[in-house]
């Protein structure tokens, strides 16, 4: 009888072959594109039959849901922004907040680009990205909703909302890393920053 809490053999063994698929299509949606990547090339890739593939997911973007998923679970962001909610000091709060926005992008920056890629090309993908950067956006509203009292003079959360989502922006970031060649450190010592300068 298993213990309630707990997943037995057949549940581990989904979650490994899940995992182990969506660690095959990672590289290939990123260096072949999303549309030009099958099911055929993820199954040689994770050697995984594709018919298993297709009963574990049903579709590819079920496949690059869950590269996402694991990506959130690598980057340990909600952790971390919790973490920073916790802070009484409103400068280290947005200095936590740049942390972990640069943790964000370091480690999936490519999961981005592909679901730009893939809402391009897919409807239901487009829709669903639009859904995930709501979703971002609300959770951001939260955060600043902790500065009550700590926004600079006259400015309303609206206004710092747009502020904080534009220099959070994926393009910044491969403007300034990937393409200007700054680090890691001086990209969040920069974001961080300009968020103290502009939101306090």
């Amino acid at each position: 009888m298993a213990v309630k809490g707990t997943i037995g053999h057949r549940e581990r063994q989904a979650l490994a072959t899940k995992k182990q698929v969506a660690g095959a299509a990672r590289p290939l949606f990123a260096e072949q594109g999303y549309v030009a990547t099958t099911i055929a090339a993820i199954s040689e890739a994770a050697q995984i039959p594709a018919q298993t593939i297709y009963s574990a997911f049903g579709n590819k973007a079920a496949i690059l849901r869950e590269v996402a998923r694991l990506w959130i679970v690598e980057a340990d962001t909600r952790r971390l922004s919790d973490e920073a909610l916790e802070v009484d000091d409103p400068a280290e709060r947005l200095r936590r907040a740049a942390h972990w926005q640069v943790r964000q992008f370091e480690t999936g920056y490519d999961i981005i680009t592909i679901y730009q890629e893939a809402a391009r090309t897919d409807p239901r993908m487009a829709a669903e990205m639009r859904t995930v950067w709501g979703f971002r956006e609300r959770e951001l509203e939260i955060f600043l909703a902790s500065f009550s009292g700590q926004l600079a003079a006259g400015l309303a959360l609206e206004l710092a909302l747009d502020i904080l989502l534009t220099c959070t922006l994926a393009e910044v970031y491969r403007t300034l890393v990937l393409e200007r060649g700054w680090s890691g450190e001086q990209y969040e010592s920069w974001l961080a920053d300009t968020l103290i300068a502009q939101l306090l």
